[in-house]
């Protein structure tokens, strides 16, 4: 799975990995965007003002999820 990461009008592909992972534990099978939805809860924060999920690490707009 990779990350979509919208930074400067650019469209970023970022490969999860397993530090992204660590401290999440699923208790039940999910599907990719089940899990995709997960690592947006745990990496972003929603901006009301800008009307996006900005990732805390300051690489830009989560946008989404490849599934592959």
């Amino acid at each position: 799975m990779d990350l979509i990461i919208l930074n400067d009008g650019m469209h970023y592909l970022i490969p999860v990995t397993k530090e992204m992972m660590e401290g999440i534990v699923l208790t039940a099978k999910v599907d990719c965007f089940e899990l995709c939805d997960i690592l947006r809860i745990k990496l972003t924060t929603y901006s009301e003002v800008l009307n996006a999920h900005v990732m805390h690490d300051g690489s830009g707009d989560f946008y989404g999820c490849i599934c592959k």
